[in-house]
């Protein structure tokens, strides 16, 4: 087994999740998913067939979103692994309408961070291990930090 480290491209302020389906079918029922939760939605998609032909299906509403799921994608060819970028768009919106897709097994994140997905290679194909979202903590929030994280969450109207 060979250990390889795939950095995710993708520009500072685009969001992505990267998760891991069983079926062919689920290029088509993210894409319907991500459209009913927010209308007029800009992403692309990618899925890593791991069986039969094995090419990247791919799907979306925004042509940059789009090239950059294909080319990613093809960087972590990792079976049935599938990763969504969004642009003007957070994936807390649209992880709960994922969560609700029979085929999908598992979100290994969703983070506009700089990350690294964390493959394994074997004789048969790749996996993913895990991922590397973002960096390490510097210490613990004080008072004044806790007040900052409640502030913004009120600026932006995720909380009242």
């Amino acid at each position: 087994m060979e250990v390889q480290i795939v950095t995710v491209q993708k520009p500072d302020d685009v969001n992505f999740i990267l998760g891991q389906s069983h079926f062919i079918k689920t290029v088509e029922d993210i894409h319907e998913t991500v459209v009913q939760t927010v209308p007029g939605i800009q992403f692309g998609l990618a899925f890593c067939e791991a069986s039969g032909p094995r090419l990247v299906r791919y799907s979306g509403t925004d042509a940059e979103m789009i090239r950059l799921a294909k080319d990613n994608a093809m960087a972590i060819g990792a079976g049935h692994a599938f990763i969504l970028f969004l642009k003007n768009a957070f994936p807390v919106n649209v992880l709960p309408g994922l969560r609700t897709v029979p085929e999908i097994c598992r979100i290994f994140c969703a983070t506009a961070n700089p990350a690294q997905v964390i493959i394994a290679e074997t004789d048969l194909g790749r996996s993913i291990l895990g991922v590397v979202d973002g960096q390490k903590p510097l210490g613990i929030e004080d008072e004044d930090a806790i007040q900052q994280r409640k502030t913004f969450l009120r600026k932006i109207g995720y909380k009242f």
